[in-house]
């Protein structure tokens, strides 16, 4: 197990930056809550580890995605994530640079929320959604 909320905050970037999603069981708590704009396909709230496969699943069924993280430290319980992502959206392939935050709550050791935020209007302009 990490020694820091840190150490595993940056435990699940590299995972991710593999597409490791064995990480869900190993480093989540049972009851996560992932929260993203409801405006994106990928939005809204999800619970457990059913709604962080499904979270992730449909994300990148969506945009092929790297998180260039400038800034993490901890707030309290919590890790805070700043940079951007960048890629490109499924199937169309128009490009994104956007920034972002990610809020990540820790408790006892696991992750139990996690909160992300982009420029949605931006992200919604390169998926092609009319809004």
């Amino acid at each position: 197990m990490p020694h820091s909320s840190l150490d595993l905050i940056a435990q699940v970037y590299r995972a991710f930056d593999t597409r490791d999603f064995g990480v869900i069981p190993r480093l989540f708590a049972p009851d996560i809550g992932i929260t993203q704009a409801d405006e994106l396909p990928w939005g809204g709230h999800h619970h457990g580890y059913s709604g962080a496969v499904r979270f992730f699943t449909t994300l990148l069924a969506h945009i092929d995605s790297t998180v260039i993280s400038e800034q993490l430290f901890a707030a309290g319980d919590d890790v805070v994530q700043v940079g951007r992502t960048t890629g490109m959206t499924i199937p169309d392939g128009v490009t994104f640079d956007l920034p972002e935050v990610h809020v990540w709550h820790v408790r006892d050791g696991l992750i139990a929320g996690y909160d992300a935020y982009i420029d949605t209007p931006a992200m919604l302009t390169a998926l092609g959604v009319r809004r």
